[in-house]
This record gives C-alpha cells, structure tokens and sequence, in this order.
C-alpha cells in the first residue's frame, strides 16, 4: 500500500478483518498509509478470528466510549473431540474424547448458556494480570488464575451439524467482555467431551454489521490508487441510536468553546443527543434538567 495523504483524516473505516492479523496490527499499517494523526478501534480481534472491524480516525476516536458498549453477534465452527490449549486451532491439542454428542443432546444443552452466565476468560487472552496481559504470562508458563466475570448470552443456536467431521455451527448474540472461545469450550465440557473452535468470525459489533465493511484487499487496492480518502465514512455515519439536533451556527460557536445551550427551542428528548450543524457533528450533548451539556465536542 501507498499514500501520499496530507489533509487531517476524520471518519470511519468498518474493515472485514481477515485471519491472520491482529486488529492493532491493522490498524496501526492503515493508519500510517492515512497518515492520520489519531487512530483507534471498536471491539478486538485476535489473529485468528475475522469479521467486522469499526476503525476510527481523527474526530471519530471521541465516539469510541459511547459506541463500544453494544452487543456483538458471532458465528462460530466447534469441533468436537479435540480440546487445545488455546481453545481454537493455534494451539496444541491437550485432550482428546471418543465421545461425540448426537444433535439433539446439544440443543438440549444449549439454553443453559443463555441468560447472564459466569465465565472464566482464557488464559491465552488479553486481560491484565497484575499488570501483564494472560496470554504473555500463559507464554512464558507462570501459573495464575483469572478471575470469573458475569457476562449476558442473549441468543444461541446451531445452525448446522456434521457428525463426519465431529463439527458444529452456531450463532451467538452476547455481551461484550464474552469470549466466544471459552463459550465452545463450556459447551463440549457440558456434553461430557472436549472441543476447540476453527473458526470465529464477528457478524456485528453492536450498529456496526458486516454489510456496513469492506474487504481488506479492496481497501489495498483503493490505497493504491491514492483514493484512500473514499473508504472513509463520515464522523456522522454511525448516530443512528443517538436523536439529532439541528443547532444554528451562533449555537454551533458556542458548544465548540465548551457553552450550554437551553433546551427549550428543541424537541424534547432524554440521554443523549448529536448537535449538528450543515449536517456536520459539533458535539455530543448530554441534558441537565433544561440544560443542554457538550460533553464531547468535535472540530473539523
């Protein structure tokens, strides 16, 4: 990739991230091609899993808070029999079962894991352990443990079964803060056997979804060209859960330099609301009795 950008990038970039790159990895390359001075991401994804990647740039870092909170929806392959040390396919295998569940044994089980339910993430994972990530400590073979975390499971179900390859489908809504790996892993151990996944891919990072991406190579291809700017969507793209408010261009000076506004011109609404101005975001507003509060405020 090449790219000769010298004006101030502000927008989003929603990536279908392939297998085999780590989402700062990505991040960190486009961001160099952009030459844009701030970057940041929604939602992690380890090398081995792949699917909708929200990237952020410039003024669209400050909408990173108030977007990453949302429900993620996966589609994940477990293969049966085999349990690894990572629970997917980059780790070796440390257990093996000659049982193989029947379909209807595993939608039997299924709606336990549905609901608020424990778990315990990997210790091949990016959490902190007094002050370094699990999957550093895991590498280098110090014992710790990790503690539970409460996490929703809010849909769960296969959607395909192939008994030749020990293999199943499924889909899952959930929390963020859910590891989709441990989740195949709690299922297999539920079934009285072992698995690991294959493959994980994100369909949906909470309004982001996997219509809204493109495709790595078609992104290369359009930064090679020096049309990189093209890829990016507007800052305004992704307020669609949020009401909107048309402010005049005095209101607009006044929320730039950190001044309320009465809320007494604008429709009622509760929580939060986008200021915009010629359809550009100003600030993100937060309502005080008949006060409107900017609590992030944007310039470009």
């Amino acid at each position: 990739m090449s790219s000769h950008y010298t004006e101030n990038i502000n927008g989003w970039i929603i990536l279908d991230k392939p297998q085999g790159v780590s989402s700062n990895q990505i991040l960190r390359k486009i961001q160099y091609e952009l030459r844009a001075k701030k970057a940041g991401h929604i939602g992690t994804l380890d090398p081995f899993a792949t699917g909708v990647l929200p990237l952020a740039f410039g003024e669209a870092t400050k909408l990173i808070p108030f977007l990453e909170e949302g429900n993620k929806t996966y589609e994940f392959t477990l293969k049966f029999k085999e349990g690894t040390s990572t629970d997917d396919t980059e780790g070796e295998i440390i257990k093996t079962s000659d049982y193989l569940p029947s379909e209807e044994e595993i939608d039997k089980i299924l709606p336990q894991f549905i609901g608020k339910i424990k778990q315990i993430p990997p210790k091949h994972s990016a959490i902190h352990i007094n002050g370094q990530r699990a999957y550093e400590l895991a590498r280098k073979g110090t014992e710790f443990e990790i503690p539970h975390r409460e996490i929703t499971i809010y849909e769960l179900k296969m959607t395909d079964y192939r008994p030749k390859t020990s293999e199943a489908d499924f889909c899952v809504t959930c929390s963020k803060g859910t590891y989709v790996r441990t989740l195949g892993h709690d299922i297999a151990e539920a079934l009285s056997t072992c698995g690991h996944l294959t493959s994980l891919r994100r369909t949906q990072n909470g309004i982001f979804k996997i219509s809204d991406t493109i495709l790595l190579e078609n992104l290369k291809n359009i930064l090679y060209k020096g049309q990189g700017v093209s890829a990016i969507l507007p800052v305004e793209t992704f307020l669609c859960d949020i009401t909107d408010i048309a402010v005049t261009e005095e209101e607009a000076q006044k929320l730039k330099h950190g001044q309320s506004l009465s809320a007494q011109r604008f429709q009622p609404f509760s929580g939060r609301a986008a200021a915009l101005y010629n359809h550009k975001l100003i600030a993100l507003l937060e309502k005080k009795e008949e006060t409107l509060i900017p609590i992030r405020v944007f310039n470009h």
